[in-house]
Order: structure tokens, then sequence, then C-alpha cells
């Protein structure tokens, strides 16, 4: 799973300190008002992503972006400078990146290898910087998942059976006749969720099943599965 946060403490760092290693302890330090971020961010692939920027310092007069959790030439998105306005490309830009007036940084038609941390330095009076961290979160939409059932014409308190919901997705839900399913002592699901097994299987078990699945940015819903219980 992801890291909980991608916020990070604020902090004044000297310009000979801004080549740092970043621990993963900076992205779980709770949330403060005086921390400066990146808004952590998710987006469907193919799609224009925006990275925000939290309580940033209102005496910046420049940003520079960073891709991953270090700062270093190579992971050098660009620069905006505010007073002059100015630009300027790093190693790591991709001719998709943009930069808005506000520092917040803007990648055209993100693709996965977009996502992880991304880093950015707010430039100070004084020689004094401040460093803020976020994470961009990119995901396919989910395919409409496959429902299929070992069995859909049973026997009350003789069968079992065993519903699996066929996806790659992240979350799994269950509903019954149209709504939530309500699970018994009769029913238990796998870890992941995917899979649902009734046993033995009741009068009232009978209905309509289906799973519904989803990540950040995508729902879909199975096709529904009856299940026939029948008398002993």
């Amino acid at each position: 799973m992801e890291s909980p946060s991608a916020t990070a403490r604020r902090r004044l760092v000297p310009f000979q300190g801004l080549l740092l290693a970043v621990s993963l302890f900076i992205f779980w330090s709770p949330l403060t008002t005086a921390q400066f971020s990146i808004v952590s961010t998710n987006v469907a692939e193919g799609k224009d992503a925006l990275l925000r920027l939290l309580n940033k310092p209102p005496n910046a007069v420049k940003f520079r972006w960073f891709r991953g959790e270090k700062v270093t030439y190579n992971s050098f998105i660009g620069s905006l400078a505010i007073i002059p306005q100015a630009h300027a490309k790093g190693p790591a830009d991709t001719g998709r990146e943009k930069f808005n007036r506000d520092g917040s940084l803007k990648i055209k038609k993100v693709t996965l290898k977009d996502a992880g941390y991304y880093t950015v330095v707010a430039f100070l009076p004084g020689k004094k910087k401040e460093i803020g961290f976020g994470r961009l979160n990119v995901y396919q939409p989910v395919r409409v998942p496959t429902l299929l059932a070992s069995n859909t014409a049973v026997t009350e308190n003789k069968d079992s059976v065993v519903l699996t919901c066929y996806t790659n997705a992240l979350s799994t839900q269950w509903f019954f006749n149209g709504m939530s399913l309500q699970l018994t002592d009769r029913m238990k699901l796998s870890s992941d969720s995917r899979t649902l097994t009734i046993n033995p299987v009741k009068m009232k078990d009978a209905g309509s099943y289906q799973c519904e699945v989803s990540n950040p940015i995508s729902t879909r819903e199975s096709a529904p599965v009856e299940l026939d219980v029948k008398y002993e």
C-alpha cells in the first residue's frame, strides 16, 4: 500500500544542504498548519495532473521541483522564478511539465511512470529555503469485473456456493438484491474480498448477487448472478 501521507515537516535548510536524502519518516509526520507540502493527488492514466502547494511560503521568490525523494541534479524537473518571472528546465523534464504562477506543477497526459513522490524547494529571502513533499498516484480505470458462481441452483442446508469476483482492482464490495451485502456467520470473504463463500445455503440467500470494484479514480459493477435455492 501507499504511504498514508505525503506531507513533510516544515524546515529551513541552508543552501549547502539542498542536496539531501529524505527519510520516509518525514512522509509519516503528522500534519500541522505550519507545514509546506505538495498536495498528494490521484489521477487517471492519460489525464493531466496538477500538483498544488499547501501552506506555500508567502515570501517565496523561486520554486524548484524534483522527481522522487531526493534533491539531486538528475531528478531536477525545472524551476520557476517569481520576480522576475522566469523558467528553467532540468534533466528530469519530459516536455509535459508546466509551471504555474502560483508555483504548482502541471503534468500533461500522465503515465504510470510519473507516479511517485515529488519534492519542491521554495527559495526565501535571506538565502533560506523550505522543502515540501507529496505523492502523485496514477491509476488505470478499472475494468468491468466478472462474477462467477460455483453453482447457481442449490439445496437449502445441503449445498454451499462460492462466488468469485474476477478483477485486479484495489477494492471489492458485494451487493445482494441491490443492497450492500450484510455478512452472516455462514458467509466468509477471502482476504482480498474477491471470493464469497456461503456454507450452508439458506432459502433467504436466494436472490441477485453483484460485486463492485473500484480504485481512487473509477468504479465498475459486475453483471448480476441469480442464486436459486430449493428445499431439500
